[in-house]
């Protein structure tokens, strides 16, 4: 139990590789704009099997972590309760310590897509398109879960990997349409795509594509930025989103769980991403 002389001022990501982080950036300058002056937030390289004894060699002090890949699904695994979202999507990227030392895992991915996607005008019930099959697909199933859609185009280079994807959908109440990566020119007939391939994957439908009027692109690279794809998808006015968007959603809601100040300081903190992205 937690006492006066030990409060948590601790935070950090954790992930492998994680030398590129911009989580630090964000949330340090979130504590300063709090004015969390003793709060500091760092970094943990450590993969997945790793993860337990991280966790359980963590004191008092520590608040909480940010989860990044390849760790989501352990760190779902070693919390004591979980939000609704995370159990859905079998996914956590965000641990909370509670006052009896236990740790509380969500996924503040999908709120922070949800978040950038409407800033980006998407209307209720669209027609929405997934590129890939990993865990940022899980996150883009419960967001358009949240947005109110019932089914899902999924788009995958192997049929396995949207097998994978079926304990999530229907979990969320949403059907999955599947469809090969040779298929891909054609799902674009959506008002949103959510890209969650790795870099370099979807290049090549930059210019094989025809976009809907009015459609949302989503593309959860950051690094190299803007992707062909987003490149593209500008040129032609479609309203384009990047991953340093949602980077930032999703921490504003870590950063109001580990401290218990809301609303976190989203000026501050993306003013401070945006710099760091821009030196890169």
């Amino acid at each position: 139990m937690l006492t006066d002389q030990v409060k948590p001022c601790r935070a950090a990501v954790c992930g492998k590789p994680i030398g590129h982080s911009l989580s630090p950036v964000i949330h340090t300058a979130g504590f300063a704009a709090a004015g969390l002056l003793s709060w500091t937030y760092g970094a943990f390289e450590c993969a997945e099997g790793e993860l337990g004894d991280l966790v359980a060699g963590l004191g008092p002090e520590w608040a909480g972590l940010s989860v990044t890949m390849p760790l989501k699904e352990a760190a779902l695994r070693l919390a004591a309760e979980a939000s609704p979202v995370a159990v859905a999507t079998g996914a956590a990227n965000t641990l909370v310590r509670r006052p009896d030392g236990t740790w509380y895992a969500d996924n503040t991915d999908v709120p922070g897509m949800i978040h950038v996607l409407e800033g980006a005008g998407l209307p209720r019930k669209p027609v929405f398109t997934v590129l890939g099959g990993g865990g940022t697909a899980r996150a883009a199933l419960a967001a358009a879960a949240g947005f109110g859609a019932t089914e899902v185009t999924v788009v995958t280079r192997r049929p396995e990997a949207r097998d994978e994807l079926a304990p999530a959908a229907e979990a969320l109440g949403v059907k999955i349409v599947g469809r090969a990566w040779s298929e891909a020119p054609a799902a674009f007939d959506a008002d949103a795509v959510i890209s969650t391939v790795p870099k370099g994957a979807a290049d090549e439908l930059a210019t094989a594509v025809r976009w809907w009027p009015g459609a949302v692109l989503f593309d959860a690279i950051y690094d190299p930025w803007p992707t062909p794809l987003a490149a593209e998808a500008a040129r032609q006015g479609v309203r384009v989103v990047s991953g340093l968007d949602l980077l930032l959603a999703q921490a504003l809601g870590q950063f109001e769980q580990f401290t218990g100040v809301a609303p976190a300081p989203e000026r501050a903190m993306r003013a401070a991403l945006t710099a760091a992205a821009g030196t890169r």
